[in-house]
């Protein structure tokens, strides 16, 4: 199973493998006083795709799509964020954006659920 979780909130027991999948160490956190196992940066968004949601405007379908052809490229990267699935049961993908909903960790979460909630509409929608 994959959660996802502000790096700012506490660490829980029901977290299971902690995985940071942002570029940058979040401000204000020492790395002592956060429990991560894993800290991913090479899944982040690039800078230009994390523009998107950086600047004063949000366009988190156009982030959703940028980030999600690049993510087509990190197989390898996927693959071992599973394997710790596997082998842990839970992973949970930590973010530091402030927004719970807009931010890479959703979207990566998605990518290794197999995008199951838009393909089971998709699939209702055309008599599937």
């Amino acid at each position: 199973m994959f959660k996802i979780k502000s790096i700012y909130e506490p660490a829980d027991k029901e977290d299971g493998f902690r995985i940071l999948v942002d570029k940058t160490w979040p401000e204000g956190l020492s790395k002592e006083d956060t429990k991560v196992d894993l800290w991913l940066k090479e899944i982040a968004p690039t800078k230009d795709t994390d523009k998107w949601i950086t600047e004063n405007t949000v366009d988190f379908e156009g982030f959703k799509e940028e980030y999600r052809r690049e993510l087509r490229k990190k197989k390898t990267l996927i693959s071992i964020i599973r394997n710790f699935e596997k082998e842990n049961g839970t992973v949970t993908l930590l973010y530091s954006k402030r927004d719970p909903e807009c931010n890479c960790a959703a979207v990566l979460k998605d990518k290794l659920n197999g995008y199951r909630t838009v393909s089971r509409s998709v699939g209702r929608l055309h008599g599937g």
